[in-house]
């Protein structure tokens, strides 16, 4: 074969057997076994064309997680009925995507026909892991083979602690309802709150820190700009997040804000059972929802301050999100708390995007490598106001920082934006932002005062970050009363656990603070009648 058409190549599969996952009653499926298929395939050579592969490799089926395969098979009744007689689901990839994989086992056939040289071995190398079982096809009598398969150990596939066909559990027969269905708006954000005003609303919706970036951060960005022609560095950035936490650089992911964190984890990492903790920032949800998952939520109450029992998330939850400070409630979990959620075949993301508006940083995971499964997600939007740049990074175990990092483009993170990471990291911006923080907590002190002044009016106590939730009767209106007075406050409508009487307030120094009650006032008064 000549250089120009030779088929990409990836590293030599492992050994039968090698790497290959516990048996049933250990640690978990973790295989994904990738198919090709003709049109017209049964179930039954596609079972027996894996069984074949698994005991040959002396593999478990139990261990199985998944089936994975281009999009346009993911429906071919013999794939599909094959994924049901194991117990597993079928994941279906772009041709697009497959295309970029690289297989060791390719055919120049296959790439003509569908993009990628190996549907089976694409497909199952999609989100990275071992080979275990290169490519291998059905055996035909007189026709040629209409199954393809490969096998490949993924760390980071999870399964339940029952078998698959044990009775459920108490805490599966807990697991709330699957949201196929999704009233609340999850792409609505606090800056539509102010998008089109044109500068004239005074924003509480938003909670980005006011009078940032700071003139040294915007000079230090300004400079950057120099060696734009250059393709991005994150080593430095990477390694200066690494110190600033204690961990080692393998235990950092730089990303275009904690939002690209959560697709990221939604479609690198596999996991059956995920649940999300509301009312919470809903693009954990939403990234979720976009990638396939049925979302589960655990919803906690006002009536208990939206605190959170570790109870009340099911034992089978493989994947579970909460925020730390919460966004929109403003409650800050005890670590001791959220430890309690980490535990084997579990990964546990919790989103400290606002813990550097808590003073002292109380509370924060971030740095911590004894809990098993633990992704802690910060973003340097808020305290820098770096909204429009994105930056934001993962802490995490190898492996997972790994495959999150498999799954990004090339160069994620602009040099600007690598350069105010590594800036932000600094002891003279640490000091900063823990002053920032200091003054924070008392101008939200300030604010929940002359909030208690108003008997229509009811806080979320014990707020830590930088806004307030507050409940008010007719919120909506008041909402809009607060428009026309020149303020932009935040719905809560499109929060999961919250309702239409909910309005998330952004912290102000007093002065602002002050205007703002008054403002408050009036619409109450209006409002009223």
């Amino acid at each position: 074969m000549a250089a120009d058409d030779a088929v990409p190549r990836a590293a030599a599969p492992a050994a039968p057997g090698a790497g290959a996952c516990p048996v049933a009653g250990g640690t978990g499926a973790c295989l994904v076994v990738g198919v090709g298929a003709s049109k017209g395939v049964t179930a039954k050579e596609v079972l027996a064309l894996i069984g074949a592969a698994l005991s040959e490799a002396r593999l478990d089926p139990a261990s199985v997680a998944e089936l994975a395969t281009l999009d346009a098979k993911s429906r071919e009744p013999g794939i599909v009925g094959a994924a049901v007689s194991l117990g597993v689901p079928v994941r279906g990839f772009a041709a697009a995507e497959l295309a970029t994989v690289a297989v060791p086992h390719g055919s120049r056939a296959a790439l003509a026909a569908v993009g990628t040289p190996s549907v089976a071995e694409a497909a199952a190398l999609a989100r990275g892991g071992e080979l275990l079982v290169p490519k291998r096809k059905s055996s035909g009598t007189g026709r040629a083979a209409m199954a393809t398969c490969a096998i490949v150990r993924r760390p980071h596939l999870r399964a339940s602690a029952a078998g698959r066909d044990a009775p459920p559990t108490r805490s599966e027969e807990a697991m709330p309802i699957p949201t196929t269905e999704a009233p609340f708006d999850l792409r609505h954000h606090g800056d539509a709150e102010v998008r089109d005003d044109g500068g004239e609303l005074i924003d509480l919706a938003v909670n980005v820190r006011t009078g940032t970036p700071p003139a040294w951060l915007r000079e230090r960005i300004a400079d950057s700009l120099t060696g734009l022609a250059a393709y991005p560095d994150g080593r430095a950035a990477r390694a200066a997040v690494a110190a600033r936490h204690g961990v080692a650089v393998e235990r950092v992911l730089l990303t275009a804000g904690a939002a690209e964190a959560f697709v990221l984890i939604s479609r690198a990492l596999t996991f059956r059972h995920p649940v999300v903790i509301h009312p919470q920032f809903t693009e954990p949800e939403a990234a979720l929802r976009d990638a396939g998952h049925e979302v589960r939520r655990v919803r906690l109450r006002a009536e208990d301050g939206f605190r959170l029992d570790p109870a009340a998330v099911p034992d089978q939850a493989d994947l579970v999100v909460v925020g730390n400070p919460t966004n929109p409630t403003s409650v800050l979990h005890p670590a001791a708390i959220l430890a309690q959620l980490a535990r084997p075949g579990r990964t546990l993301v919790v989103d400290e995007a606002f813990m550097d508006a808590v003073p002292g940083e109380r509370e924060a995971l971030a740095g911590r490598t004894d809990l098993p499964g633990l992704v802690v997600l910060r973003s340097l939007t808020k305290t820098w106001g770096l909204a429009g740049l994105r930056i934001g990074y993962v802490l995490g175990d190898p492996d997972t920082v790994a495959a999150l990092h498999r799954a990004q483009p090339l160069w994620p993170v602009s040099t600007p934006a690598l350069v105010a990471a590594a800036a932000c990291m600094e002891p003279r911006a640490l000091a900063e932002a823990e002053a920032a923080a200091v003054r924070l907590a008392q101008d939200r002190a300030h604010l929940l005062a002359g909030l208690a002044e108003f008997d229509e009016v009811r806080a979320v106590e014990r707020a830590e970050g930088p806004f307030v939730l507050v409940r008010i009767e007719g919120a909506a209106e008041v909402r809009e009363r607060l428009r026309g007075l020149g303020f932009a406050a935040r719905r809560g409508d499109t929060f999961p656990g919250l309702g239409p009487q909910w309005l998330r307030l952004a912290v102000r120094d007093r002065p602002t603070t002050n205007h703002f009650l008054q403002a408050l006032d009036q619409a109450l008064t209006l409002t009223a009648r």
